[in-house]
């Protein structure tokens, strides 16, 4: 009777999650004399074995930090599991706006004299088309299956040596969209005669604000989990604004002012290719099935436009379905 009374002294205390009492409760029950205090039965034995089995995990668990867990972009600790390279291909394509372009709104630097010096014409980069081609676009496999019935999911690049450069030049961000693996070093540089405030604004990365002095040496910043794309402006001046996009593997790239893109190093095997550039609250974004065979480069060329930038959100019609001409009645 007195150990069952003793047991359940145990999952109360367990139940209001008071660890530091547990071993203050053990410790007087066994020293408080009586034989049925020290011969405990096979089942007592065991009841007390799950019971700290369960504490110390209980224990662990709260140690962690938590967070509630819904964070699906936090990379796995351990070491990396890079993406194959056998037979590797690569997927081509140029991105191009339907229709005629948004204008560049101009922007005024006055506020800041050093600006207003070194960029007296400087307009907003939303839409930067040439001749139909769309540059600025974030290019990546987001999912799909090897050939080999394994998934793009599962591997995740090692952080390159080399850095990525940002720099503060003529008073805007450039480049105006880059792309890292996680973890990759981002070298912030002032190339401006006047001082800088960069702001990372992420969802899944811890927020980072530094000032940056003319003249100052190079900031160092990385970023611990993948997440497409990461707002970067500057509070100095808020007209300066760049997007970060942070992948697990090095299967993106961005597309220049001709509008095309390369990703190298694709495994064979068939992905889901997208498309991101920035417009609206979470930016406009296409995709498109692609399959890369050994050896051998597949094309996945990306049309926006008007339709494009009023969806806005990604899981929409496609593309194609929006542009298509419309016949019947209205």
């Amino acid at each position: 009777m007195a150990n069952r009374r003793f047991f359940g002294a145990l999952a109360a205390t367990l139940a209001n999650d008071k660890w530091g009492m547990l071993e203050c409760k053990i410790r007087s029950h066994f020293q408080s004399g009586g034989t049925e205090s020290v011969m405990l039965t096979k089942s007592a034995r065991l009841w007390l074995g799950l019971i700290a089995a369960i504490s110390l995990l209980s224990l662990a668990s709260s140690c962690t930090g938590g967070g509630g867990g819904n964070n699906t972009n936090e990379e796995p600790a351990g070491p990396s599991k890079p993406v194959p390279t056998k037979d590797a291909g690569t997927i081509t394509g140029k991105v191009t706006y339907a229709g005629t372009a948004p204008a560049p709104i101009k922007i005024d630097t006055s506020a800041d004299p050093a600006c207003a010096k070194a960029s007296p014409t400087l307009t907003s980069e939303e839409w930067v088309v040439n001749n139909g081609n769309l540059a600025n676009t974030f290019v990546y496999i987001k999912e799909g299956t090897l050939a080999d019935g394994t998934k793009i999911a599962d591997y995740s690049d090692p952080a390159p040596s080399s850095s990525v450069t940002l720099d503060q030049r003529g008073c805007h961000y450039k480049p105006h969209v880059l792309g890292v693996v996680v973890n990759q070093n981002i070298s912030i540089t002032n190339s401006d005669p006047t001082t800088h405030n960069i702001h990372f604004m992420p969802k899944n990365n811890p927020d980072w604000n530094q000032s940056q002095v003319n003249g100052a040496p190079a900031l160092t910043h990385k970023l611990s989990h993948a997440e497409v794309l990461v707002n970067v402006k500057c509070n100095q001046h808020p007209w300066m604004k760049s997007y970060v996009g942070v992948m697990k593997n090095k299967l993106f790239a961005v597309s220049g002012e001709d509008g095309s893109y390369t990703i190298s190093g694709v495994p064979p095997g068939k992905y889901t290719v997208v498309a991101w550039h920035e417009g609206g609250t979470t930016g406009t974004q296409q995709t498109m099935e692609v399959e890369v065979k050994p050896s051998a480069s597949a094309t996945a060329d990306f049309k926006f436009g008007a339709a494009a930038e009023l969806r806005g959100q990604p899981g929409s019609l496609p593309v194609l379905a929006l542009e298509a001409p419309l016949t019947g009645k209205h």
